[in-house]
Order: C-alpha cells, then sequence, then structure tokens
C-alpha cells in the first residue's frame, strides 16, 4: 500500500487531510435521476528550509526570569571547567547572557571535545527558516559491504523548464479531466502556436515546456465530448509564469550551493511523469493501472497494482527513485451490491442508523453512472438519505406528488428490488437528485480511500509482499516499460536520459550491541535476535496484587489455568509475582465491561484495606470477548477511570498455553509493573555514545492522524522520554488531542496566564524526579514529518522545547539535536548477490545493522539510512533519519552507532526493530489513547462533508485524562 507520501523530492506532500471537493456534476433533469422541487423537504443530509551550514539559533519568545516556576531544577555542582566548555551555536533566552547553572549530584563526567556545546546570548522569537546542520563526515564504523538501492541516476539535458500558469474555464476539478483536457489542447496546437514543444502538465495550475512558447500569455478553445455523448466547451488559458535555471540545481547537486532548487526539481519530476502517468490513475506520486494487476480484497473492494516515483536530489546527482505499490479501489458494481457485500447483509431488511451512516461515509464523494439505453451520466455521490426510497416523493410535471418507486417504475419500467434502502443523494442540498441505489454503477478506477478491516489488509499484503529478488526484478520491469529514454518530451525536448541500472552503494554492517541481563548474563545478538532461554530480566517487577476478568466464553477453570501457567512464566523471568489473586475472578457478558471494571476496582479496594491499607491492584489480567471492538472500552476505563495497569488477552490463547507467547506477555507485563526487561552493556560500563558521559534525555514523539473520512476526529500527539539514566530503557508517555490533521504538536509547551505547561515540561521534571538530575543533553526523535513540514515542525517545536527549559529555570538551555525519523518512503535495498548467505538473513533481505550514508542520501545535509532489524517477509524498508537541529555535534558514526544501538531496547520482544525505540513507543502511546475513542457514536455530522464540517473540527474535545498510577509506568506497551 501507498503509505502517507513522506517521500522526499517532489511536491511536499504532508499530512494535511483530503482535498475539499465541489460536489458532483449538476443533477440531472429527469433523466435516470429525480430531482425534487425546492418546495418539497429533502431528506436531511509548508515551506522550504534555507540555506544549509553551521546551526543558527532557534527562535524563541523572550521569557522573563521572574516567571513564577512550578519547580526549580536548579542543583548546583561543578560544570566544565572553561578550557572544557562546549563549542558550538547555542539557543538562549533573551537578555540572558550568563553561562548554564553549574549542575551537581553525583559526579558526571565531561563530554569528549566533538560533544561540547558553547552557551551563547538568547535570540527573540521569530518565524524564519532554520539552515539543517551540513554533513560533517560519513560514518566509517562496521563491515563493508555492497548492496544495490532502487535509484536510477538522472541526467540533465541544457534546457531550461519554463514553467506556465494554466487555468481552465468553467473551473474544473478532476486532475484526469484536465490533463485530457491539456492533452487535447497539446494535439491541436502543438505546430501552429505552440512553437512545436511539448508541455508536461501537472493536472492542477503549471505545465512546463523545454523553452520558451512563442506567446507571453494566450487563450485557446477547446471542445470536449463527454462519455455519455455531450459537448462541453473550455477556456484554456496559459500564461507565462518563470524560468527554472538549472545552473542552481546543478551547483546544489555539487555541494556548492546549500539552497535546495526545490521549483525545478518539482518541473522535472513532473516532466518525468507525463508520459508514464497516461492512461493510469494517479494517487499522489504513484500510478496505478489494472494492467499492473489486480484482485479483491472483499466487502466491495479491490486492489491495483502500480509503482510510485519521485525525482530526488542525491549525493550522485538527481536520483529517479521508483518502487512497487497497491492501492484498494472499488470494485465496479452496482451500488446497492457493494452495500451488501460491505456491510454483510441481507438488503431485504432496512438499514440501521449505524449502517446508513458506515454506508455513507464509504460513499460520500464516490462517482456513480446511470446506464441508459441511449446514454450514460454520471454522478457524484453526496450522501444518502435518511428515508428509504420507498417513503420518497416529489412533485411531477403537472404537480402532482408522486413516489419515487413509482416514478422509475412507470417511465423507465424498472422495479425496485429493494425498496428499504436509502437513496443516493447527487448535486446540491438545495437541488438534490435521488437516484436509487440498485441502478447505479460505481465507476471504475476510483481510490478507496477509508481504512481498510483486518480482513482487507490481510489479502492485500498476501497479494502485494514480494521477497526482495521478486520485488527488484518487479521495479527493472517497470523501468524498462516505462521507456523513458525513448520519450520524446524526456529525452527530445528537455534531453534528459535515465540510466536503466540499481544504484549500486558501498554500505556497512554496524555490529550488534551486547544485551544484559540479569547477574552476569550477556548476550550478543546474531542477526538482529536473541533469545531468553535460562535468562532472567535485569530488574523484575514486583506484583502482590492482581485479579481476573473474564469477558469471554472460555470456562472458569480453563482460564484460571491459563492465568496460572502466565504468572509462572513471569516468576520464571524475574518478577516477584504472587501466585494468588487477590480476589475471585470476575467472568461477565461484554456488554456489562463498565460495571465489571469497577466491581473489580471496589472489591479490591476493600480487599487491600484489610490486608495492606498502603497499597493498591497493581495488575489485572484481562480476558477479551469473542466479539471484537472492546479493547479500546477496557483500556480507557481501567487506565482514565479506575487507574489500573491491565493486560489484554485474546481467548485463543487460553487454550493454547504457548510458552512463546508467555514469554512475549511477560516481557510486556514486566515493564508495565515497572521493571526492566534488559538493557545496553555499554550503558552499564559508560561506553554508550552521547548517552552515558553525562544527564541525557531521549524523547520520541509522533502525531497520528484520523482515517479518511473520519471528518471530525482530532489527531493524536504523543510524547515519551527515557526515565532512566544511563539506562535510556524506561520510557514516559504523555498524550494530548489537538486539531484534525494539524502535524504540529499543540501542547509541548503551554502558558496560561503565569501558569507554565505542556508536555515538555512535565517530562522533563518526572525525568529530575526519577534520576535526581536535570537533564544535560536532549535527543528528540520525531516521528511523522514529511520534508515539506520540516521547516515549520522544527521552528514551533525547538521553540517549545526552549520556552519549556527556561519556564523551570533561568537560562536552562540544554543543547537539543532534532532528528526526524521517517519510515514512510520508498527506498529500498537489496543485496548484491541475492542468496549469498554472508550479506543476507533468512528472509534474503540485508543484514540488519546496514547503514547508508553516502550516494543516495541529501547532497550536503546530514541523513542516513539505517536497516536495524532482520527481514520476516517481503522487502525489509529501512528507516530514514534526517538532522534537522544538532547542538550535540554528533559524528556520523555516532549518532548511526547511538540509533542502532538503541534498536535493541524495544521492551516486547528479543529482536531489534525497524525504528529507535522511543519513536515507536511514541506511535503506540497515540495508537492507545485513539483507542479510548473506540466505539464512539457515529452521527450524520460526522460523515457530512463541506465547509461546515471543517469548521466544526476546529474544536476539540480533550482526551481522557489517563490516571497518575498508570502513567508512571509503560502502560501503552
Amino acid at each position: 500500500m501507498s503509505g502517507r507520501g513522506r517521500g522526499r523530492g517532489g511536491p511536499p506532500s504532508g499530512r494535511g487531510g483530503p482535498p475539499p471537493g465541489r460536489g458532483g456534476p449538476q443533477p440531472g433533469r429527469g433523466r435516470g435521476g429525480v430531482q425534487p422541487s425546492p418546495s418539497v423537504p429533502s431528506p436531511q443530509q509548508p515551506a522550504g528550509r534555507g540555506n544549509a551550514g553551521p546551526s543558527v539559533p532557534v527562535p524563541v519568545q523572550s521569557v522573563s526570569p521572574s516567571l513564577p516556576r512550578v519547580e526549580n531544577l536548579s542543583i548546583s555542582s561543578p560544570s566544565a571547567p572553561p578550557s572544557q566548555a562546549p563549542a558550538g551555536p547555542r539557543v538562549t533566552a533573551t537578555g540572558s547572557g550568563s553561562q548554564q547553572p553549574a549542575m551537581q549530584q553525583r559526579p558526571v563526567q565531561s563530554p569528549p571535545a566533538q560533544q561540547q556545546v558553547a552557551d551563547a546570548p538568547l535570540v527573540p522569537s521569530s518565524s524564519k527558516k532554520i539552515s539543517a546542520p551540513l554533513r560533517n563526515g560519513f560514518g566509517t564504523i562496521g563491515r563493508k559491504c555492497v548492496i544495490k538501492a532502487n535509484h536510477f541516476l538522472v541526467d540533465l539535458g541544457q534546457k531550461d523548464p519554463h514553467q506556465y500558469d494554466v487555468s481552465i474555464s468553467p473551473e474544473v476539478t478532476s486532475k484526469t479531466k484536465c490533463k485530457e483536457i491539456m492533452k487535447f489542447l497539446s494535439s491541436l496546437y502543438r505546430a501552429s502556436h505552440l512553437g512545436n514543444l511539448l508541455l508536461a502538465y501537472d493536472g492542477k495550475k503549471s505545465a512546463f515546456a523545454a523553452g520558451p512558447l512563442p506567446f507571453e500569455s494566450k487563450e485557446f478553445a477547446v471542445k470536449i465530448t463527454e462519455q455519455d455523448g455531450r459537448e462541453r466547451d473550455f477556456r484554456v488559458t496559459i500564461k507565462f509564469a518563470a524560468k527554472k535555471d538549472l545552473h542552481y540545481l546543478k551547483q546544489f547537486l555539487s555541494g556548492r550551493q546549500h539552497d535546495s532548487p526545490q521549483e525545478t526539481i518539482q518541473a522535472l519530476d513532473v516532466v518525468l511523469r507525463e508520459s508514464a502517468s497516461s492512461g493510469r490513475e494517479v494517487v499522489g506520486r504513484s500510478l496505478f493501472s489494472a494492467e499492473f494487476g489486480q484482485g479483491v480484497l472483499g466487502d466491495g473492494i479491490e486492489y491495483w497494482k502500480g509503482f510510485y516515483q519521485s525525482l530526488r536530489p542525491t549525493q550522485m546527482g538527481l536520483s529517479l527513485n521508483i518502487d512497487m505499490s497497491a492501492r484498494a479501489f472499488y470494485e465496479p458494481r452496482l451500488v446497492s451490491d457493494f452495500i451488501g457485500e460491505f456491510l454483510n447483509k441481507d438488503l431485504a431488511r432496512s438499514l440501521t442508523d449505524q449502517e446508513r451512516i458506515k454506508v455513507k461515509r464509504a460513499l460520500r464523494g464516490v462517482r456513480v453512472e446511470v446506464h441508459r439505453q441511449n446514454y450514460m451520466r454520471r454522478y457524484k455521490v453526496q450522501g444518502l438519505t435518511i428515508q428509504p426510497v420507498n417513503q420518497l416523493t416529489f412533485p411531477d410535471e403537472t404537480g402532482a406528488v408522486i413516489s419515487v418507486v413509482q416514478y422509475f417504475r412507470d417511465k423507465y419500467n424498472v422495479h425496485l428490488r429493494y425498496p428499504l434502502l436509502p437513496a443516493i443523494q447527487a448535486g446540491s442540498d438545495a437541488k438534490p437528485t435521488y437516484l436509487p441505489t440498485e441502478i447505479c454503477w460505481l465507476a471504475g478506477g476510483q481510490r478507496y480511500g477509508l481504512k481498510l478491516n483486518e480482513k482487507q489488509v490481510t489479502n492485500l499484503l498476501r497479494a502485494t509482499c514480494q521477497r526482495p529478488r521478486d520485488r527488484e526484478e518487479s521495479i527493472m520491469k517497470t523501468m524498462r516499460s516505462n521507456k523513458y529514454n525513448e520519450d520524446e518530451l524526456v529525452n527530445k525536448d528537455f534531453g534528459m536520459r535515465v540510466r536503466e541500472q540499481l544504484t549500486s552503494i558501498d554500505a556497512r554492517v554496524l555490529p550488534p550491541p551486547p544485551v544484559q541481563y540479569h547477574g552476569s548474563s550477556e548476550v550478543k545478538p546474531l542477526v538482529g535476535q536473541w533469545n531468553m532461554i535460562d535468562l532472567k530480566m535485569i530488574n523484575g517487577g514486583t506484583v502482590n496484587y492482581w485479579a481476573i476478568a473474564n469477558f469471554s466464553r472460555q470456562r472458569e477453570d480453563a482460564v484460571m489455568r491459563f492465568c496460572s501457567e502466565l504468572v509462572q512464566m513471569c516468576q520464571n523471568k524475574g518478577i516477584v509475582f504472587n501466585p494468588q489473586p487477590l480476589i475471585r475472578m470476575v467472568s461477565t457478558a461484554p456488554h456489562n465491561i463498565e460495571k465489571a471494571l469497577a466491581d473489580i476496582k471496589s472489591q479490591c479496594g476493600a480487599q487491600l484495606k484489610k490486608v495492606a491499607p498502603d497499597s493498591q491492584l497493581q495488575l489485572l489480567f484481562v480476558i477479551l470477548p469473542e466479539a471484537k471492538g472492546t479493547y479500546g472500552r477496557i483500556k480507557r476505563v481501567c487506565e482514565t477511570e479506575l487507574g489500573i495497569v491491565s493486560q489484554c488477552c485474546k481467548p485463543t490463547h487460553v487454550m493454547k498455553l504457548s510458552k512463546q507467547y508467555f514469554e512475549n506477555v511477560a516481557m510486556k507485563i514486566n515493564v508495565k509493573v515497572g521493571g526492566r526487561n534488559s538493557v545496553l552493556s555499554a550503558s552499564l560500563n559508560g561506553r554508550l555514545p552521547y548517552v552515558t558521559d553525562r544527564p541525557t534525555i531521549i524523547f520520541g514523539a509522533d502525531v497520528t492522524h484520523p482515517s479518511p473520512g473520519e471528518d471530525s476526529a482530532p489527531s493524536i500527539a504523543a510524547v515519551v522520554a527515557s526515565m532512566d539514566w544511563p539506562q535510556v530503557t524506561k520510557y514516559k508517555a504523555l498524550v494530548s488531542a489537538q486539531p484534525h490533521r494539524q502535524e504540529i504538536i499543540q501542547d509541548l509547551y503551554t502558558k496560561k496566564g503565569e501558569t507554565h505547561a505542556g508536555l515538555i515540561r512535565e517530562l522533563l521534571i518526572s525525568f529530575k524526579r526519577s534520576t535526581g538530575h536535570k537533564p544535560h543533553r536532549i535527543i528528540f526523535y520525531r516521528d511523522g514529518v514529511s520534508e515539506g513540514q520540516f521547516n515549520e515542525v522544527l521552528l514551533n517545536e525547538m521553540d517549545s522545547i526552549r520556552k519549556a527549559c527556561v519556564s523551570l529555570e533561568p537560562n536552562y538551555m540544554p543543547p537539543v539535536t532534532f532528528i526526524v525519523v521517517q519510515k514512510r518512503h520508498h527506498t529500498r535495498f537489496f543485496p548484491d548477490k541475492h542468496g549469498d548467505r554472508n550479506s543476507t538473513d533468512r528472509s534474503g533481505n540485508i543484514l540488519p545493522g546496514t547503514v547508508v550514508d553516502t550516494k543516495i542520501c541529501h547532497p550536503t545535509e546530514f541523513d542516513f539510512y539505517l536497516c536495524s532489524h532482520a527481514g520476516i517477509q517481503g522487502t525489509s524498508r529501512p528507516t530514514h533519519y534526517h538532522v534537522l537541529y544538532d547542538e550535540n555535534k554528533f559524528t556520523a558514526d555516532g549518532l548511526q552507532m547511538l540509533t542502532n544501538s538503541l534498536c535493541y531496547t524495544y521492551a516486547r520482544c528479543t529482536r531489534s526493530v525497524s525504528i529507535v525505540p522511543p519513536a515507536y513507543y511514541a506511535h503506540l502511546a497515540a495508537f492507545r489513547a485513539r483507542s479510548y475513542m473506540e466505539g464512539a457514536d457515529l452521527s450524520d455530522s460526522d460523515s457530512r462533508g463541506g465547509r461546515a464540517t471543517r469548521e466544526r473540527v476546529a474544536e476539540v474535545k480533550p482526551l481522557p485524562v489517563i490516571h497518575e498510577s498508570v502513567k508512571s509506568v509503560m502502560f501503552y506497551c
């Protein structure tokens, strides 16, 4: 499946919701649709970055030292002598020229010279761009190897792209229709008016030519014949806008200029996809067609295969990134058939309100076709009627009221089979057109934008999963079939040439870090994994008081045996676990979840008053019901209302009694009750780079957005931070809701009146309470940011980090390194020799620890790709790390080794993971917070499009507050 569009190069994609629609074609006048009279009541229905160079101060607002503080982090101890003061730019508060306060508690080792950072005065807040740090060298650690990447070098021509603004009247919102109009215009006027030049058109407002057209501005008349035979006239104005000078692009690619000429790259990207997109459905930067293969996903949805294409600036020059992709599409079928399969429902029965709204969400904005003997008419679905078809009436030509059922019977001899289904509403709310679902066909080639269900996801993965060898072959086949070098526009007009070989790269495999367990047990991971046989957790938690809630149909004796075996595994792995539950197991039906959980809390409280008045219930085992949809309710009640840490288990595991399953669950339980499973050996012997030398806090942050179609749902921000320096394995999580599809984290720092608050501030305070130190260094891993949002996110979130620090103590400005973590890109690596056991894992993928910082990476900035995990199925996706701000002066080896090492500290498994754990945990925490909203009531207002909805979503309902006793542990694991 296509990702969220986080690739680099090309237009910024971001994560800002679907573009507002303009509605479909005008309602028909008695040709297949029913248009009620107005008198009859109708059913209700980011900016680029500046020059690269040395890090510059981050703009922050002036912060007065006299502001009241909730807590002062000041502790005095010897600081580094002046001769060892860290060198480099600093960000400080207005009017504060003094050095960072002295720090103490236990002695802290001074950092190596390359890590040291100096003090500087604070600067006022501003919206100026911040330059990302330049690459200060390449990594050298690790075993060298050769791999291949799905990047194809593009040789530039000598002709500068000339950009022209395109205006089509009457306005057309469909990119496909716009491209059809421009293609027809080019065929009509190329020789006579366009200087025999071809145009590359982006489907919106811009076209590009390999040289000047013979006019500054000109209007063209174009007549298009629609599929239903109607002719439509359009006026197209083409006006010169700008010339894109290739000289600056070549300077940038050679490293002699740090400011990326992004508009020039975008122009050439449009040129390269002009022919490739012909006859294919374009979704973002991916192109799909049934010719690449298709199949059924279920519930009225199918998949089409296709490919992703993006032009990117790299160290070797312009690179064309091509990858295989797949996307869900509506199956062309009668709408009534789609509804039956979508709901798995007998259509002889009427729809419930919940079902109607679910269908309305699925069909809103979709094009449908009504076929008659002599014509075909297209409509855009605006919604569904509340009333079923057999209750809809309208006045006919004589003024008499006639039912929709009778109208179709008399006029078209159509006897409606499903009179209890609602009708489709096309047109506008003021002048709607009603169409029975059983006469409407879903038009082919329409992307399905809603979230796929579990069955559909499984089917899609099964159909599209490719081993590295097969994926490489598919990419090469696509590359050859696109015939870029035979394309007249690309090759003859612009003089570009695309190399037809995968890029060969000199990579390195970083050594895996030793992992420490209880006692002197040290494990050396092999190919990204290890096992816990005969090993105990390094710090086992304690569970003296626990209980069981059974919401499944499993027998109580089976559940008790399951829990007993699980408790025994926890004990074997080092958790201090009372073998007897505090109270008798509570079994009840799923509809009594809230009451049952409250009763368990009450019964345990009463029992604890007798045996341990100062204690509380430490863990609740929950056997989930067989039916889905209750997990979020259980977690919401436990974590936000009752303050209970819970471990949910599926009923299918109750009878299996799998030791591997028990071991995996035991690892989750241990961190939920405050224990540690393992730590990096280097963190215990003081050799973890940029961490053990001075108190360091590692943040992870992510924002998850609602699925398409959930117009009123908020985005969820989550921030986690390490609480156990120097081991950096325990992460506290905080979450907050923010406006729909807002990527910048709003609550990192807040101030109301004289009260300072925010996620960063609370986590800094928690770190001080937990370790006895205030952080002397901040490392911030930020997930989920596209390149078009780099500058905006950095400006706002660094500003919040600075304000949070200064609000705790005047002049408290620990050096910050801000790293964006990108997983949803399309770079893939392949072994140089498939099947070579010395360079591949068992899945045929490259080895875990493979790092790349040359050739396909940014021409000047500090970034790298790291494949930190072993492949399981398909082709491994490396994670891309891009440093946007670096006051800690990381070396390439230092950051790569630290990041790779952290990937071996993920609490839930004995494998290295593909993304650095702080970012992974932030994603889990955000996902957990979204589950609190599981089962929220649907309403028409949730699914109605248009301006009213976009205004309503500005009001964000806060998330339930997580109980203090829960958020102090890793409850989200």
